[in-house]
């Protein structure tokens, strides 16, 4: 039974008490009100259309919560990991497309294959090497770049996307001037109302009722105001120019996507009949990543042609009573004496010879009612080499982000909590996300603080969440239409406030400074490096482990006395310390391995040096962990160095670890008479041995 528990971890769930039903379906409800908002706007954070987040929101919950060991985490859609979700596809297709889907798709398989892999060989362990005061850094900056992203939204402008991340928000800040009030005004409102209920109602589902709210007024009052208009119409000639231009992009790229559907076909075909060595295969294969490439390169070269337009903004003068075309005038050099349709339009999108034509305020617009297609990611192996680094990261990200949420739930209900399987829980929740066109997911902190509060017993609440999921995606998609794109961003920002945490990083300093640097280094470059997020905290984390080394190389090493009452302190900062001629003991903190060897050797060389009528040498090594093969050597190399100048080495207090290598390599046997259990023994021998001379 305990076997099947195991690999079944759902089935401790059972028996069932009608409380703990009732309880669990609460939570999970009262979860859902909250997730589904949320989802959606994590998804566009991700750079994915709004409805990925429900998918992403229905199977893998469920998934993690049978198989992980928590029975409060609600796994999903979170901020950090759909960050890094669109800093890793950003530089490899454009953000929204077809492609980019398909590789968020396989990010989440390539996720869920990692963690699932360290689950089941128990490798939890690993995420050690990303130590607490980085996490703390990269969280902290990762937050500040989250909200930002979403300024454009909140104002209703246009936002670049370059290398530098910093360089595309002052781009959003020159374009304040032409914040659209509306946009603004919806955005403030719904933010002040969740973050009123979250201070003054805070079992009132406020992330619910700012979206229902600004969902109805913006169907009320035509939030939303759509138009087209022709090329042609666009005064300005640079900018007719442009349009046409992107157009032309459109369409090569159509005719691209047209041969390179055409070529698969028949590389399958020749495979199947030649296989896969056969030079026409070859060929036709290097053929079509050149086609393929050529596509990817024509597509940014639309999208930032795209991006251009939509920065403008346009007032337009209406037709004449003799049937003239209307005419689109660049707001800024408007001609004075006109009088305009009092709107002011942006170019949503190009198609053809037609302009779509926005006047009012982006919402979420139409979602595709139905669950979401069962099928295999699709890769190619260019694809999974160029996905493996970020996929590394946001696995480890993800797991240290769920996993330290469940463990200060498991401190509140006393729960045990097994990393790994909580590693299998959230691999399998990402593999089966990929099948279901989720990207990839984690644990969620605000959901799942939702969730106990709400009195989650088992995972099963997460079961009912997920069902409450999918019937939004059966049968309440068209109320989603009018909900603002401003809301989605409030609700993003008012997110991720609670994960900037400047006071943990100062208290990393306040404990150590490395600790300290490490974690301002992962904060400062983190922002620096955006959106390329995962060089930020490879950088902080490197930092970490070169910094402890460093520690480790020079561990903290004391020459020791005997106070008048006999016990050993410091010589140093202590005048009323004794020394002995004699005798000289020293005090080694720290594991003795490769990296320090050499420090304690030129320690005990000097202070034997410094100690001439010195005949014995006590290694108090109550504080030396463990032992390699590197320090052993340097062990036997100074016994017979001093035995030969006629100074015996004596240690104490060696623990068990240490004795065993000692035994094995002989050098116990060398040392016959001169390790003892601890000082007191050892100076007692010491002793008796000049008193006995």
């Amino acid at each position: 039974m305990v076997s099947l528990h195991k690999f079944l971890p759902f089935l401790q769930w059972l028996p069932r008490s009608r409380t703990a039903f009732r309880a669990d379906l609460i939570a999970g409800v009262t979860v859902a009100l909250v997730l589904i908002p949320q989802s959606m706007a994590y998804a566009q954070l991700a750079g994915l259309p709004a409805y990925y987040g429900l998918y992403a929101a229905f199977l893998p919950g469920i998934i993690a919560a049978l198989w992980g060991s928590s029975a409060q985490l609600a796994t999903g859609p979170v901020a950090v990991v759909s960050l890094l979700t669109a800093s890793a596809l950003a530089p490899l297709a454009v953000l929204g497309s077809e492609q980019f889907i398909a590789l968020a798709i396989l990010l989440a398989l390539l996720v869920g294959l990692i963690q699932l892999a360290l689950g089941m060989f128990r490798l939890g362990v690993v995420v050690n090497f990303i130590s607490h005061p980085v996490i703390v850094g990269f969280t902290s900056a990762a937050a500040i770049i989250i909200g930002l992203s979403q300024l454009n939204k909140l104002l209703g402008v246009s936002i670049g996307r370059s290398e530098s991340f910093l360089q595309d928000i002052w781009g959003v800040l020159l374009q304040i001037g032409d914040t659209h009030l509306p946009t603004l005004l919806m955005g403030a409102g719904a933010f002040t109302i969740m973050w009123g209920l979250r201070r003054y109602a805070p079992k009132l589902p406020g992330v619910l009722i700012a979206v229902a709210i600004a969902t109805v007024i913006s169907w009320g009052t035509g939030f939303e105001r759509n138009d087209t208009a022709a090329i042609s119409q666009i005064h300005d000639t640079e900018l007719r120019t442009l349009a046409r231009l992107t157009v032309d992009k459109g369409r090569i790229a159509a005719e691209l996507a047209q041969q390179i559907s055409g070529k698969s076909q028949e590389l399958a075909r020749l495979t199947a009949m030649f296989g896969a060595q056969d030079r026409r295969v070859i060929a036709l294969r290097y053929e079509l990543e050149l086609l393929q490439a050529e596509r990817r390169d024509v597509e940014r070269e639309q999208h930032h042609g795209q991006r251009a337009l939509q920065q403008f903004a346009f007032y337009r003068v209406p037709g004449d009573a003799e049937g003239g075309d209307a005419v689109l005038y660049l707001s800024d050099r408007f001609p004075g004496g006109m009088k305009h349709d009092g709107q002011r339009w942006r170019i949503r999108a190009v198609h053809a010879e037609e302009i779509q034509l926005s006047g009012g305020g982006a919402v979420v617009g139409s979602i595709p009612a139905g669950l979401p297609s069962i099928a295999a990611p699709s890769f190619s192996w260019d694809m999974l080499v160029a996905l493996l680094s970020s996929a590394l990261v946001i696995s480890l990200v993800g797991f240290m982000e769920a996993i330290s949420i469940a463990k200060a739930m498991a401190a509140k209900t006393r729960a045990r909590i097994d990393p790994n399987q909580e590693l299998v829980g959230q691999g399998l929740a990402n593999i089966v996300g990929s099948f279901t066109q989720s990207y990839p997911v984690s644990g969620s902190f605000s959901r799942s603080a939702v969730n106990i509060n709400a009195g989650a017993v088992t995972g099963m609440s997460s079961v009912f969440t997920g069902g409450v999921v999918l019937l939004t995606l059966l049968f309440l998609t068209p109320l989603l239409y009018h909900l603002p794109q401003a809301v989605l961003a409030a609700v993003i920002m008012l997110a991720v406030i609670g994960l900037i945490n400047f006071k943990a990083m100062l208290h990393a300093w306040q404990a150590h400074r490395h600790d300290g640097a490490a974690a301002i280094v992962t904060f400062v470059a983190t922002l620096l490096f955006a959106p390329h997020l995962d060089l930020g905290i490879l950088a902080g984390a490197g930092l970490a482990v070169v910094l402890y080394l460093l520690r480790t190389m020079r561990p903290h090493m004391a020459i020791l006395g005997r106070a008048e009452d006999g016990h050993l302190c410091e010589l140093c900062g202590h005048p009323e310390v004794e020394g002995d001629d004699r005798l000289v003991i020293v005090r080694f903190d720290g594991a003795l391995y490769f990296a320090n060897v050499a420090c304690f050797e030129d320690a005990i060389l000097e202070a034997v040096a410094n100690s001439p009528q010195a005949r014995y040498l006590l290694v108090v090594g109550n504080g030396i962990s463990q032992l390699d093969a590197s320090g052993e050597d340097v062990l036997h190399h100074l016994v017979e160095r001093l035995r030969n100048n006629g100074i015996e080495i004596l240690f104490s207090g060696l623990n068990a670890q240490v004795r065993e290598v000692m035994r094995r390599t002989g050098l116990e046997a060398k040392l016959e008479g001169a390790i003892f259990a601890n000082e007191v023994l050892a100076l007692a021998a010491v002793e008796e041995r000049e008193g006995g001379k």
